[in-house]
């Protein structure tokens, strides 16, 4: 049985099909409802601007938090293979003792 599900989300007041897993239907509404929300707030802002100014300064906006987020996941790793390394070693060290 397919079980996919086709649903219309709206970004930026324009309408796009997909195609989805049933179990992904929140995770992307909610992901176009926060683009939208962005989107309103540059569109408040600056009104002599496109919306596609506004949907590349939100893409951009949420990239960077997105590359943030991967950086300390990135930083958090190697500190724990740091750790992890030392206490290797403090082990090999106490075995020669």
């Amino acid at each position: 049985m397919d079980d996919k599900l086709s649903i219309r989300v709206n970004v930026a007041d324009r309408y796009y099909p997909l195609k989805i897993d049933r179990d992904e239907e929140e995770r992307i509404r909610k992901a176009a409802r926060l683009i939208n929300e962005k989107v309103l707030q540059y569109k408040k802002k600056y009104v002599d601007k496109d919306i596609q100014d506004f949907l590349a300064m939100a893409a951009l906006q949420y990239v960077i938090q997105l590359l943030d987020i991967n950086r300390k996941v990135d930083d958090q790793d190697v500190s724990k293979s740091i750790r992890e390394i030392a206490d290797r070693i403090d082990e090999v060290l106490m075995e020669k003792e």
